[in-house]
């Protein structure tokens, strides 16, 4: 995909509007907020949602904090490959690295996703 074109905001946007799909596919519910930051060579993408129902149940037993990361860990890694596909896709840059977590309170997930070059510095403003 040419980004030349397409100012940071937008690129960000539209990998906003890829990571929601992504989950309401994925897991069948999506967030009820989504951003987007590109950061030098670091998409970061904090997604505002809620634990699903099995989750919130699994927290109130003893080792349901460990439970809930593990799940969303392994989610991750079951999946990442796809969504790996369209962050190469958009930035065209090769992805070295990812990195996830889920808030155990709130829901609210952060993907970062590290990439071969400052992609920031080939976007317009």
């Amino acid at each position: 995909m040419e980004t030349d074109k397409k100012t940071k905001g937008q690129i960000e946007d539209l990998i906003t509007k890829k990571a929601i799909k992504f989950y309401l596919d994925t897991l069948g519910t999506g967030p009820k907020e989504a951003k987007t930051h590109i950061l030098e060579d670091m998409i970061i993408i904090r997604l505002k949602g809620r634990l699903l129902p099995i989750e919130q149940r699994l927290l109130q037993s003893k080792d349901g904090f460990h439970l809930v990361k593990d799940i969303r860990e392994t989610l991750h890694e079951l999946t990442t490959g796809e969504f790996l596909k369209l962050i190469a896709e958009i930035t065209s840059h090769k992805i070295i690295s990812t990195h996830s977590d889920i808030s155990t309170k709130t829901g609210e997930i952060v993907e970062i996703y590290v990439l071969d070059g400052n992609f920031e510095k080939e976007l317009s403003d």
